[in-house]
């Protein structure tokens, strides 16, 4: 081959080095990589085995046994379960025009380099995956300027790509993938590989949100993959879940959701209509019609996802829980919040009693969380009290009483008893959870201004005026310090301020100029014809007409008026 890696191992001999890679002490590697997770915005089962598409293999052959996906040990919020029945059993070198010797060699020293990558990050050794990666990226770019520009070198830049991307350092990542393409744009389409170049590169460049990138190296690997296998072929799902996704993210959704129905059209062909292989391309639609805001239509995928799962594994299995809640989701989104709060309860029990879940996995805890804010806007807030405090205990127990991940609980108990008036039993949860923040981070971070401007709100319901001016005026003073005094924390604090300030006797004319500060901030991060702008245009016009201000007046309350139009007429559509 005119390619080589560098590899830490005794099979140097293997391959030709120079002298200054030797002194390096690293060897050259080969390597296969799993697709990366999909990113899901609803509560699905987890994505670790979606399509474990090689760095360099194709999918599974339809028909060819595969795992079931199931890792339950690494749940994933908002992730989903595909059985692992995309890869095809062979290298594309099986079926490849090239099956010599010399390219299987090479196929196994980049599965080789990516698993040596992967094994020195998981034993925390990220630099050293680096200098490996670093040191094969050296000998490539000799090769390449030395006028060697073949698939070898694309697939070595693929792995150095997909090494840093698992290390997390996109430095390279973008020039490496101006390199690669240069040189797939002169590979012929039958080149060995190529297809599952391209794929990795339309998933690098989605990640990167180039998706235009991303759908030009989709669009390629899938007219290969119908060139090879035809158009109904189960080894194009990958490049046309990625061109939907690519498709939805720059708001051409109506072909997105062409090649999603596509794609669900090809598996229900090869593998049936109950196959839970369709659950990636049902999931893929129904998110993406959430997204549009059409829940009526998203409404059908999601029942399909919770019936094939139910058809596959039983009523009461962990995945048809996890199904349920994003049919929840939807349901909530149409506006059947008693259906939703249904569903959402039998969740959490089948997840529960089939101990799919650790009771604090984040997953679980967010679930709560959801059911219990739909309880409160239904004007249910004792039930949703129950489920905060549950989340509270859980933490408690499994974390400790003082962790920090026990303050968002303790803030949303508190935002529910506020809800109902009790504003004692809302200030002592404050308290603590402040108590909690400073220990944790110091008495200067801006995290502790959360709890800090929720407790000064309770402490003015409660007539405490003087701290709760205190405290409003600290976390004023941190967030202008982290976030830049025309921030929209800062605003924030500024609106709470003002009213604290305004019970307190403060002179107009001072809460006359905080109002215009928060109008600057709101003007700017939410437009000047925004419900929030409205708003504090109505304080400032009241200010202005109490301190007889008329000429600064009357063009605000024209304004105002203007707003106040709009806006009615926008809630009467």
């Amino acid at each position: 081959m005119a390619a080589s890696l560098l590899l830490p191992s005794q099979r140097i001999s293997q391959m030709r080095m120079h002298s200054e890679d030797l002194t390096k002490d690293v060897m050259c590697f080969s390597l296969c990589l799993k697709r990366q997770k999909c990113n899901i915005k609803l509560y699905m089962i987890p994505a670790s085995t979606i399509f474990h598409h090689g760095v360099l293999r194709p999918f599974a052959p339809i028909g060819s046994s595969g795992a079931d996906g199931i890792n339950q040990g690494n749940h994933v919020s908002l992730g989903v379960l595909a059985p692992n029945k995309f890869q095809r059993s062979r290298t594309l070198l099986h079926s490849s025009s090239n099956p010599s010797g010399d390219v299987n060699d090479f196929e196994r020293q980049l599965q080789e380099l990516f698993d040596a990558v992967k094994t020195m990050i998981k034993m925390g050794n990220k630099k050293d995956a680096i200098d490996l990666l670093q040191a094969n990226y050296e000998a490539v770019k000799e090769q390449i300027d030395g006028g060697a520009k073949g698939m070898e070198q694309a697939a070595i830049l693929d792995i150095i790509v997909l090494g840093h991307m698992l290390v997390g350092d996109l430095k390279l990542v973008r020039s490496l993938l101006d390199m690669m393409d240069k040189i797939v744009d002169g590979l012929k389409d039958d080149e060995a590989l190529l297809d599952s170049v391209l794929l990795h590169m339309g998933s690098v460049y989605s990640t990167l949100g180039k998706f235009e990138k991303s759908m030009l190296m989709y669009r390629r690997a899938l007219e290969i993959l119908e060139m090879t296998y035809g158009k109904d072929s189960a080894f194009l799902i990958t490049p046309l879940l990625g061109m939907a996704k690519a498709l939805g993210s720059i708001g051409r959704v109506t072909k997105a959701v062409e090649i999603y129905h596509q794609a669900i059209a090809i598996l229900e062909l090869s593998r049936g209509a109950e196959s839970d292989d369709l659950v990636v391309p049902l999931l893929g639609l129904g998110n993406l019609l959430i997204k549009e805001r059409k829940a009526t239509d998203a409404e059908i995928p999601f029942t399909r996802i919770l019936n094939i799962y139910k058809r596959s594994y039983g009523e009461n299995d962990g995945r048809v829980g996890i199904a349920m809640c994003s049919l929840a989701h939807v349901k909530c989104a149409k506006g059947d919040a008693d259906e939703a709060i249904q569903l959402y309860r039998n969740a959490l029990r089948i997840i529960k009693d089939s101990k799919y879940m650790a009771l604090d996995d984040n997953v679980m805890e967010k679930m709560r969380i959801d059911l219990a804010e739909l309880l409160h806007v239904v004007g249910r807030g004792k039930e949703g009290r129950e489920l905060l405090e549950e989340c509270l205990l859980i933490t408690e127990k499994y974390k400790g009483e003082d962790h920090p991940s026990s303050v968002t609980h303790l803030i949303n108990l508190a935002t529910s008893y506020s809800r109902s008036k009790n504003f004692v039993e809302a200030e002592r949860l404050l308290r603590t959870s402040l108590r909690i923040m400073m220990k944790t981070v110091g008495p200067d971070d801006q995290s502790i201004t959360f709890p800090m401007l929720h407790l000064a709100v309770t402490l003015y319901h409660l007539k405490q005026d003087e701290e709760a001016e205190q405290l409003a005026l600290k976390a004023l003073q941190i967030r202008e310090a982290a976030f830049g005094k025309e921030s929209l924390p800062v605003g924030e604090a500024l609106d709470c301020l003002v009213s604290i300030q305004t019970r307190v006797g403060k002179d107009d004319s001072e809460l006359l100029d905080l109002l215009k500060r928060v109008l600057i901030i709101q003007e700017k991060e939410f437009g000047y014809e925004s419900e929030e702008v409205m708003i504090t245009l109505k304080k400032i016009v009241f200010y202005l007409d109490k301190m007889g201000r008329k000429d600064e007046k009357f063009p605000l309350q024209k304004r105002l008026s203007l707003l106040r139009n709009k806006h009615k007429e926008s809630i009467q559509y």
